[in-house]
């Protein structure tokens, strides 16, 4: 089992950046997929991006040219620096885990990220 703890979240005005970062713990294995969920009030959770131990990166067309997704593999970290955010960005942001090795995924508790004026 994997325990992820996000951090970071936060209020921003809109045009404002934030940094989120997820900490991994527990039995990871090196083939696997990292990244970010976002779920706003009355929507359903949807992908922001998302990184591959090799570095491949899938992005949603919201976040292209704005969010930027890395990871530190020796860490067990990965990281959404996140730019120009508009109020539209406003959600609960997921860090995920995917481990081909045992087929699984496991999911953080959330940090609000909140854009307003």
């Amino acid at each position: 089992q994997v325990q992820l703890v996000e951090s970071g979240g936060g209020f921003v005005q809109p045009g404002g950046s934030l940094r989120l970062s997820c900490a991994a713990s527990g039995r990871m294995y090196s083939i696997n997929l990292m990244g970010w969920y976002r779920q706003a009030p009355g929507k359903e959770r949807e992908l922001v991006a998302q990184i591959s131990n090799g570095d491949s990166t899938r992005y949603a067309d919201s976040a292209k040219g704005r969010f930027t997704i890395s990871r530190d593999n020796a860490k067990n970290m990965v990281y959404l620096q996140m730019n120009s955010l508009k109020p539209e960005d406003t959600a609960v942001y997921y860090c995920y885990i995917f481990q081909y090795e045992t087929n699984r995924d496991s999911w953080g508790q959330g940090t609000q990220v909140t854009v307003s004026s």
